[in-house]
């Protein structure tokens, strides 16, 4: 069996509603209970550490809040703290997003970065900038959570939890979300972690060693040669196959 072989066998084994549940957790099986790309966004970026942890958290939080004033927000989230992210950075996002919806939506500040060149990358620094804007709020742990604007792709961060979000976003099938129409799912960019990085290189899809946005591209384009139409309906797939040790 050949490589695409083997990963066109996982996408249909793996493409399907119980491959997300208690027994195999993962961040979207929070985000699917809401059908809301904002609460969507929330789970992807708090998505990295212990799966188990990280669904915790989530469920911990009040996303109805996202409608409330800020001192609201800011009572209902005094107690919440993840990893890095301290309650003022965890409070921070929620108001960032609330103003944000209060005047347009994710996809309409995301679709003015990305379809002039129909590039993912210029759409999340759009959006990134305007999270810091609407609320200016600066630390350590808000700027693992948020990220930074990305002018290069050598050395870069990989954008891993932003690149998953959109994902989910764009794509529709029994795992995905696909709640934008806008955005064409063969510009997606593969959101690479260590395990998908791992057994990408493992299997010859990845030459690349180190483990950045540049890497990320180059095994998109690689997977491009399987189905140029939608080269992250491997995603899934190979994060399986590196989380359950199968490669």
């Amino acid at each position: 069996m050949n490589v695409k072989e083997l990963l066109d066998r996982e996408v249909a084994l793996r493409n399907s509603y119980e491959e997300v549940c208690e027994e195999k957790l993962d961040p979207i099986i929070v985000a699917r209970k809401y059908n809301s790309d904002v609460i969507a966004l929330i789970c992807s970026l708090f998505a990295y550490g212990n799966v188990k942890q990280i669904v915790n958290f989530l469920d911990s939080l009040d996303f109805s809040l996202l409608q409330k004033s800020d001192e609201e927000i800011e009572e209902g989230l005094k107690k919440h703290y993840y990893r890095f992210q301290t309650n003022a950075d965890v409070i921070a996002l929620f108001i960032a997003l609330k103003r944000l919806e209060e005047h347009t939506t994710l996809e309409d500040v995301f679709v003015s970065g990305y379809k002039e060149n129909s590039n993912v990358i210029e759409g999340i620094n759009v959006l990134i900038e305007k999270l810091y804007e609407l609320y200016p709020h600066s630390s350590r742990g808000y700027t693992f959570l948020v990220g930074k604007v990305t002018t290069k792709t050598k050395g870069a961060g990989a954008l891993k939890r932003w690149m998953m979000w959109l994902r989910w976003m764009v794509r529709s099938d029994e795992i995905d979300l696909g709640l934008w129409s806008r955005v064409d799912k063969a510009h997606l960019i593969m959101p690479l972690d260590t395990h998908t990085f791992n057994v990408s290189r493992k299997l010859g899809l990845l030459k690349r060693k180190t483990y950045d946005l540049h890497a990320a591209i180059e095994l998109t384009e690689t997977l491009k040669g399987f189905d140029k139409e939608d080269p992250l309906k491997y995603d899934f797939a190979l994060y399986r196959l590196g989380q359950e040790k199968i490669v």
